[in-house]
């Protein structure tokens, strides 16, 4: 049974555990060390507020995952683009939590009148992700070769956008 709620407090461990295990064994995110609690504490506090909501999911109980939208960039004529972020743990991988987490946040983002265009920026290689995202009407925009070095290779970042 998958849930979807609103993050809270006491879900900021959980998922800085999530987020750290990607650090360290994927590449979801190009961050090369682990956050510490208090630096995402600083994150956590950036959302749940004006048009960047924070939805944490559980599967049968437990955190298995979280999505975001963030600010995309800092100038304020951006303030209607947000940037998605998903993350599952390796335990709920493949059972429908991102799927779940995707369909929450988007339905968020097309009721918030602020809210004029989600972008994603994935990884290049990331068959799933893009899969994901076409499913939820997201048209891949563009490639930027080899921007992040992680892992001993360059990586490519894929950019994905959905208006609503």
């Amino acid at each position: 049974m998958i849930s979807i709620r609103v993050a809270e407090q006491a879900d900021l461990p959980a998922l800085l555990q999530i987020y750290n295990e990607e650090v360290l064994h994927g590449t979801a995110t190009f961050d090369l060390h682990p956050k510490t609690l208090a630096e995402r504490q600083v994150w956590f506090d950036q959302h749940n507020q004006d048009n960047h909501p924070l939805l944490t999911a559980e599967l049968d109980g437990t955190i298995a995952g979280y999505a975001s939208l963030s600010a995309y960039a800092e100038k304020e004529a951006y303030c209607s683009t947000v940037e998605l972020s998903v993350y599952v743990a390796k335990f709920a991988q493949r059972k429908g939590v991102a799927s779940a987490l995707m369909q929450e946040i988007l339905a968020i983002a097309q009721i918030d009148v602020r809210i004029h265009s989600v972008v994603s920026i994935i990884t290049g290689g990331n068959a799933a992700s893009e899969r994901l995202h076409e499913k939820f009407g997201f048209q891949r925009c563009g490639m930027l070769k080899e921007m992040g070095k992680k892992f001993g290779r360059y990586l490519d970042v894929v950019y994905y956008q959905l208006l609503v």
